[in-house]
């Protein structure tokens, strides 16, 4: 993969902004390496790289690595001494007014927060002003390809069957009074995942009655509790193909070990999909009108619903995130809560939406994933209306 530097100028002409400079210190930024596509390469020093609106971008690198940023175009300066960084700083910058790093003010976006405050300081006295890369980070690193796309739906499917069958293990297991614990169907789902040609980094979480309660309670053979008649069980199941630059497919479902599902949980569930609805709904109209979306707007509806119904103190995440190569990506993140995620919803990227209502006895969550097209957004998986009574 080379590294698109016209359509970096492009984008930054757009935004008005004068440069983007990357920066790193022994791999702190793998946004940057990601993004420039550097192999791998002996950098135990500072480097700098700054592509500008207009022109040729520069390098700056020392002297005792000047082979570090070979494989990307551009002229090159050198620095040893602290003087020579601070002078070719300047030189790199000419008369640039703006640059954008990978820095968010007051670490609203800590997806982007990487360069340290320091080097924020040392640009700065450059001369530059320093403005968050976070909109074009996501450009890079959260829009999917055609084949990436297919990864994920191609994954949904074998990941809904396998939930679905997980379920009908646990209710089998009930019936014919055997022990199954969180702990064993979250394995059963695991050898599931692995003869199907779906890999996961962690989890699946398999949460019963007050486990669910916590949003990444993930069981151990220590903690797992029984799966029993009576018990509400929430299963947030995630994965993606094994294949290289393959992205995930991530989803929350619940069921009922029962014949019918008990007022207190079909209530607080019909909440959870109402706010559910009610911010994949908002995405899809802002897609297809060509209104701008920021992700805070998405979180600010949804929670709504959720207050509205005297549950919003038991809310206490982000409606949703960013789904990539990793589960939790670098694009927008539905947040208004833990954050104030400003950047905007873009084609081509995908995201959860996941509300909750953790309360002491039992926790519900539905999560779906919604991709953003060009000109509609769709759910693209199957989407849970009610409870599963799993005995029925």
């Amino acid at each position: 993969m080379s590294t698109d530097i016209q359509g970096m100028q492009s984008d930054l002409q757009a935004a008005g902004i004068d440069g983007w400079l990357f920066y790193d210190f022994r791999g702190r930024d793998p946004i940057a390496q990601h993004i420039l596509s550097l192999p791998d390469g002996m950098r135990t020093r500072r480097w700098f790289y700054f592509v500008p609106a207009k022109g040729t971008p520069k390098k700056l690198v020392h002297k005792i690595e000047t082979q570090s940023l070979a494989s990307l175009p551009g002229e090159t300066l050198y620095y040893s001494a602290q003087e020579e960084l601070r002078k070719n700083l300047k030189k790199m910058f000419g008369r640039a007014k703006n640059v954008a790093m990978q820095y968010s003010p007051k670490n609203a976006i800590p997806y982007v927060a990487i360069v340290d405050a320091g080097t924020i300081e040392l640009v700065r006295g450059s001369g530059p002003k320093v403005v968050s890369s976070a909109d074009l980070v996501q450009k890079y690193e959260a829009r999917w390809s055609a084949a990436q796309l297919e990864s994920h739906l191609s994954a949904g499917v074998v990941i809904d069957r396998i939930v679905r069958e997980a379920f009908q293990l646990a209710a089998k297991s009930v019936r014919e009074k055997k022990t199954l614990t969180e702990f064993d169907l979250k394995n059963w789902i695991l050898k599931e995942f692995d003869a199907a040609g779906i890999w996961t980094e962690e989890g699946p979480d398999i949460a019963v009655n007050a486990h669910a309660s916590d949003p990444h309670y993930g069981p151990t053979a220590e903690s797992a509790s029984p799966i029993r008649e009576g018990d509400l069980l929430l299963m947030d199941v995630w994965g993606k193909k094994k294949t290289p630059g393959s992205v995930y497919y991530d989803v929350t479902w619940m069921g009922y070990l029962g014949a019918k599902v008990p007022e207190k949980y079909a209530k607080v569930f019909g909440v959870v999909r109402e706010a559910r609805d009610t911010a994949t709904d908002l995405i899809r109209k802002h897609v297809a009108a060509g209104k701008p979306l920021q992700g805070w707007q998405v979180d600010k509806v949804a929670r709504r619903v959720i207050e509205k119904a005297g549950y919003g103190k038991y809310f206490f995440h982000r409606t949703g995130h960013s789904i990539g190569e990793k589960v939790h990506g670098n694009g927008v993140n539905m947040d208004g809560l833990e954050t104030h995620d400003v950047r905007h919803l873009i084609p081509n990227t995908c995201n959860s939406v996941e509300p909750g209502i953790y309360l002491p006895e039992f926790g519900v969550r539905s999560e779906v994933n919604v991709f953003v097209g060009e000109g509609e957004a769709r759910v693209t998986g199957a989407i849970q209306n009610e409870i599963l009574a799993l005995l029925a």
